[in-house]
């Protein structure tokens, strides 16, 4: 199979094949995965007690200078399936009791992804969880597919999202998607054991030395979503990728930046999940390994 690719905003019209692409991602169709595991660490109302069955695709639609997941975003670094064999560890994952099944990145797959679900629907909620940086028409395929959505809120200024995430038009493409999401799934919706059924977490990463755009982001969510979405603010930032050529961000972020944001979070009464900024750790980076595939 071959189709030419405009499915993220990169708008590349790529020629894509099953396993080669020559778009921004450089990925083909079928997808490439570098880890099928339950995953601890998401937000207490994902990962609960049993885990979020997280499946991560190689391969990303940005290119953040700070990547922690360096090696397989932009690496390419995994294991290429079928659609079939992608259902079997959809299944796998379930069969281990965890309470979702988590697809981080995606989009690059939405094609192999759909008919995957399409073919096998899990007995537990499916979540979406992306940098943010989607097309609202691609969102749209997903309708009544995707039960809850985690996307990125990364930035509002063009010259910061163009700077470390080579994307200057970020925001204009996510706030439409985020509000397609929105319009899909609802307010949040938890069982009685308060894991999440449906909804949106939106999260935000707070950067070094960019309180400003922080500041800014969790004004425009308040804003334009109120109490219809949840927002993590997360403060784990570690230096990585390629962050030591940005003298500015090639640092953890400090109390007093935390504490800034933090504070107009609350002033705002934007609900949601903060992340402690002892979080800031390289050990909670995802182990990469095909071999265990």
């Amino acid at each position: 199979m071959e189709y030419i690719c405009s499915l993220c905003p990169r708008n590349c019209n790529a020629l894509r094949t099953d396993e080669k692409g020559n778009g921004f991602c450089r990925m083909g169709i079928l997808p490439k995965i570098a880890r099928a595991a339950p995953h601890f660490w998401e937000e207490p109302c994902i990962s609960g007690t049993k885990g979020s069955g997280t499946i991560f695709f190689s391969g990303c639609v940005l290119s953040c200078v700070f990547c922690q997941n360096n090696k397989i975003s932009s690496g390419g670094y995994g294991k290429t399936v079928r659609v079939d064999e992608l259902i079997g560890y959809i299944k796998g994952l379930e069969e281990q009791g965890v309470h979702n099944i988590n697809l981080v990145s995606p989009t690059p797959y939405i094609e192999s992804i759909t008919e995957a679900f399409g073919k096998y629907r899990p007995a537990v909620p499916i979540v979406y969880n992306t940098g943010g940086y989607e097309k609202a028409e691609t969102i749209k395929r997903l309708d009544g597919i995707v039960d809850i959505y985690l996307p990125d809120m990364k930035y509002i200024s063009p010259e910061l999202s163009g700077k470390y995430s080579g994307a200057g038009n970020y925001f204009e493409y996510a706030l439409p998607a985020i509000k397609e999401m929105v319009r899909q799934t609802g307010r949040p919706e938890f069982d009685e054991n308060g894991i999440m059924l449906k909804g949106i977490i939106v999260r935000h990463l707070i950067l070094p030395q960019n309180t400003k755009n922080s500041v800014q982001v969790l004004d425009v969510l308040k804003r334009e979503f109120g109490d219809d979405i949840l927002v993590s603010l997360m403060g784990q930032y570690v230096p990585m990728g390629r962050a030591a050529e940005f003298g500015e961000i090639n640092r953890r972020i400090t109390a007093r930046e935390y504490n800034k944001v933090l504070v107009h979070m609350e002033e705002l009464g934007l609900d949601g999940y903060v992340q402690e900024l002892g979080s800031a750790k390289k050990t909670y980076i995802p182990d990469f390994d095909i071999s265990v595939l």
